[in-house]
C-alpha cells in the first residue's frame, strides 16, 4: 500500500564471549560486540566489573582487538581495581534486600522456600537445600521479589500516564537497570531488590516515563519527578551503590 513508512532497522550487533582476562588480579570476561555504526574500537567496564565490553566495526580481526585491550591494560587496571572483591556468596555473608543488609543462613538438609527473616541476630536470608546452589536460590528469591514489588508499580505508574504495557521482563543486565521499547517492552534487572524501595520506585518510574517520552529530554525529567517525587536523590544513590550490587557474584 502506497503512503505507508518503513520503520527504520535497527543496526545490526553481534555480540560474542571471548574468554577472560586477567586484570588486577581478578578473571573478568571479555565481550566483544560487534556494531554496524560502529567507526572506531571502544572499551568500557561493565557495571560492578562483571565484563569488559569492546565495541568494534564491522569486519575487525580479534589480534586488532587483543593489541587494543593490551594498549589500555593500565586504564583496565585502574578501574578494575577500585572495585569491591567479588567474594562469592556463603552463610554469615550479608545481602541486602530492599536496602537492608539481611545475613545468610544456610539450612543444610531441608527443603524450604529461600525467605527473608528476623532472629535474634537481626534480618536473615533463610537459604535451604545444598550449598553448591546456595547463591542460584538468593538469585531465584530476588527475581521472586522483582516480580512481587515491579509489576504492581509498573501498573500504577502507567495508569497515572495513560499509557499500556505489553510485558514486563527480569534480567541479569550488565549495562542498564532497565528499558523500555518503543512497542511498551519494559525489561528490568531483578538485582535493583537489593537497593532501597525509594530506589525501585524510581527506576519503574523512569522507564515508564519511557513510554511516554522515548529520549532524557526536560520533559522526560518533569514526567519522573511527577511519578516519582524523589528521582533526584534516588537517581544519585544508584550513582553511588550501583556498581557494587552488580559486582555481587551469583554464580550458577
Amino acid at each position: 500500500m502506497l503512503g505507508l513508512l518503513k520503520r527504520k532497522k535497527k543496526p545490526q550487533t553481534r555480540k560474542h564471549d571471548a574468554g577472560e582476562l586477567k586484570i588486577a588480579g581478578r578473571s573478568v570476561a571479555l565481550a566483544i560486540v560487534e556494531h554496524a555504526r560502529a567507526k572506531r574500537l571502544t572499551l568500557r567496564v561493565e557495571p560492578g566489573g562483571r565484563a569488559i565490553r569492546v565495541t568494534v566495526p564491522p569486519g575487525v580481526g580479534r589480534a586488532e582487538i587483543d593489541r587494543f585491550v593490551d594498549r589500555h591494560h593500565d586504564w583496565l587496571e585502574g578501574r578494575i581495581g577500585k572495585l569491591p572483591d567479588q567474594t562469592a556468596l556463603k552463610p554469615g555473608m550479608k545481602i541486602p534486600v530492599r536496602g537492608v543488609p539481611h545475613q545468610i543462613i544456610h539450612v543444610d538438609g531441608k527443603r524450604g522456600t529461600t525467605r527473608a527473616d528476623r532472629d535474634p541476630v537481626g534480618p536473615v536470608l533463610m537459604v535451604y537445600g545444598d550449598k553448591r546452589y546456595l547463591s542460584r536460590r538468593i538469585a531465584d528469591f530476588l527475581k521472586k521479589q522483582a516480580k512481587a514489588d515491579i509489576e504492581p508499580l509498573v501498573a500504577r505508574h502507567a495508569s497515572v500516564i495513560g499509557k499500556q504495557v505489553r510485558s514486563v521482563r527480569f534480567k541479569d543486565t550488565t549495562s542498564r537497570w532497565g528499558s523500555c521499547s518503543a512497542d511498551g517492552n519494559l525489561s528490568f534487572s531483578w538485582r535493583i531488590m537489593m537497593a532501597p524501595p525509594t530506589v525501585i520506585n524510581y527506576l519503574v518510574a523512569h522507564e515508564v516515563a519511557h513510554l511516554q517520552e522515548m529520549n532524557h529530554s526536560a520533559n522526560f525529567w518533569r514526567l519522573c519527578e511527577e511519578l516519582c517525587p524523589k528521582t533526584a536523590e534516588s537517581k544519585a544513590w544508584l550513582k553511588r551503590n550501583g556498581g557494587k550490587l552488580q559486582a555481587i557474584p551469583f554464580r550458577k
